[in-house]
Order: structure tokens, then sequence, then C-alpha cells
């Protein structure tokens, strides 16, 4: 009986024993389970942040694109609508001349001064200047005499800080008045300097 009791009694011990020892290590490996599973929580976390950095990134960009992309179509745009303004504005304001001189006067050196202004302002356009005469005098003397008054204006253009390569000259000397008339009023309108600006 009592060898009975002890048999059951180291029976009962080695169960005990042997619950605790699966139970300190089901414990041990809940507690590594939690700790790896926490560092591929933050891991994850960490993957879906830079993901979202990245995405938030690509879209700043293709919006910074778009919006360039859009300057330039608006800018496409505008630049004919203000070369033709230019021209118009310039077609209207042409440097006369007194008879048989090439010199500038006061109120041409101020259309002058506002072209340059607006050259130095538009650097991708160019002018023509086109030096006229009346009809008085042979046709090879006002084609020199022209060509003196269109060097005349692009010297004081260069002047003013405009380069002279974007600058040219042409004569017509008397073969393309404003004014046909033959009066003193006409000649007046045909000694001049007419500008034409363009794209380069």
């Amino acid at each position: 009986m009592k060898r009975s009791l002890a048999i059951i009694g180291i029976i009962g011990l080695i169960v005990c024993f042997s619950v605790m020892v699966m139970t300190g290590c089901a414990k041990k490996t809940g507690v590594k389970e939690q700790a790896v599973s926490a560092e591929e929580q933050a891991a994850a976390d960490q993957a879906k942040a830079k993901a979202e950095a990245d995405a938030k990134a690509r879209a700043d960009q293709e919006a910074r694109l778009a919006a360039e992309q859009r300057a330039k179509e608006a800018e496409a745009k505008v630049a004919p609508q203000a070369e033709a303004a230019a021209q118009e504005t310039m077609a209207s304001k042409d440097a006369l001349f007194d008879f048989d001189k090439f010199s500038l006067k006061p109120e041409s050196r101020d259309i002058l001064k506002q072209l340059a202004e607006w050259l130095n302002n538009n650097k991708n356009n160019i002018v023509l200047i086109e030096g006229n005469c009346d009809e008085r005098g042979t046709t090879e003397y006002n084609l020199a005499l022209g060509e003196r008054r269109a060097k005349e204006a692009m010297k004081y253009l260069v002047e003013l800080g405009v380069d002279g390569k974007r600058i040219k000259t042409i004569s017509y000397g008397k073969e393309r008045p404003l004014d046909p008339g033959h009066t003193e009023e006409a000649w007046a309108k045909n000694r001049r300097d007419h500008f034409v600006i363009t794209s380069k």
C-alpha cells in the first residue's frame, strides 16, 4: 500500500513537472511570437509609410509637371498675341526725319526708347528697321539715305542696351511710300523708319 502511494506520488510529481515545463515553454513561445509580430508590424508600418510618401512625391511631381506644361501652353498662346500687339503698336510709331536728313529728331528718340524698353523685356523678339524716303531724288540716292536712316536708329537702339544681333536693317528708299500724295504733308510721312517686330 505504501508502495502504491509512493508510485502515485511520483507519478503526480512527474505530471506536475511536465505541466509546469510545458506551460513555461508555451509562455516563452508566446513572448517570442509577440516580439516577432511587433517587429513585423513595425516593418509593415514603415513600408506603408514609405509607399505613401513615394506616392505623394510622385503625385506632387506630376502636378508640378502638369502645371509647367499648362504654363508653357498658355505662354505659347500669349506670345503671338503679344507679338501682334507689339507690331501694331510699333507700326503706328514711325520715327520721322527731316528732308534729306538721317539724324534722329527728339520725338524719334522717344519712340526708339519705348522700342528698346520693349525689346529688352522680350528677349525672344527681333526688330527689322525699314528706312524710307519721300519721292524726291534718284532711286539710288534714296536707297542710300534710307539705309543711313535705318542704321542711325539701329545705333541708338544699341546705345539703349539692345543686342545688335537682334536688329536688322533694310532700305526701301522711295519705293514704299506710306502716303502716295505729292505734297509736303505726304512727303513728311514718308521720310521715316518703320519697325517690324518678329520672333527669333
